[in-house]
């Protein structure tokens, strides 16, 4: 994970070639010395474009998962910490979101959006809300309660204070591993809306429209303009799945005895 993101910082000294630039006359090379993973249908440097996919890839992962691990721990906070009125009007909300795939409400957010860098981020997101809410819902219930919970109160802290203080910092750990754990669904899910058209339009290289331009016509014929691309995302996706799990164990004392 951690090449991934140097990968991705300095793509402009990484990459080989101009990840966007056509050359007619050097299509479907194969991966050789001059393009080490070969070349698509328009000549471009698959390796440049790996490459500069990362920065995509993981700028949407990464931002998916930021956004939407905070949208929904700020609205699992106040639904398990408030209760009431206010969880039983929350909880409907979020089994209604949770109720839809998370593939199909992205798609359906993208197509109505439009597609955008922006508008893949967002619809990313949303469908992540109410899956991070649930865990920092549970969280919160579990320690509201507790006896420095009623003795900030009893001392005439306010709710607020006492949500923010007390409660959020206990509710970060789980909060952390989820969202990490979210960051792989996050790139594959762009990539599939890649794959579909709806996802980061060009000329951005996406490792999803790399597959979506080259998976049907192309395979056969040069299978490395798929091949590539399809391990990157693989990699990618097990390496923040194993860095999730490695921050499960190391924030959860119970699981270090």
């Amino acid at each position: 994970m951690l090449l991934t993101l140097l990968t991705a910082a300095a793509a402009g000294l990484v990459a080989t070639q101009d990840p966007v630039r056509t050359d007619a006359a050097h299509t479907f090379l194969p991966p050789g010395p001059q393009h080490w993973l070969g070349t698509d249908h328009l000549g471009r440097d698959v390796y440049s474009r790996i490459v500069h996919g990362a920065r995509v890839s993981l700028a949407v992962g990464i931002a998916t998962s930021l956004l939407g691990g905070a949208c929904g721990g700020a609205v699992g906070l106040a639904s398990g910490y408030a209760g009431g009125a206010v969880d039983l009007a929350i909880q409907p909300i979020l089994d209604i979101m949770q109720g839809f795939p998370l593939l199909v409400l992205a798609l359906v957010m993208a197509a109505a959006l439009g597609p955008s860098l922006l508008t893949v981020i967002v619809a990313i997101a949303v469908p992540f809300v109410p899956r991070v809410a649930r865990v920092a819902r549970a969280a919160t219930l579990s320690i509201r309660d507790a006896a420095y919970v009623e003795a900030a109160r009893g001392l005439g802290a306010s709710r607020a204070r006492i949500a923010l203080r007390h409660i959020l910092p206990n509710v970060v750990a789980p909060l952390i591993v989820m969202t990490t754990a979210q960051l792989g669904t996050a790139i594959l899910v762009e990539a599939s809306l890649s794959f579909l058209g709806l996802g980061v339009p060009e000329p951005y290289p996406s490792w999803g429209r790399m597959l979506s331009v080259s998976a049907a016509e192309f395979a056969q014929r040069a299978p490395w303009v798929v091949i590539f691309p399809g391990l990157a995302i693989s990699v990618v996706v097990f390496a923040s799945n194993l860095l999730g799990d490695g921050l499960r164990d190391f924030l959860d004392p119970r699981l270090r005895i």
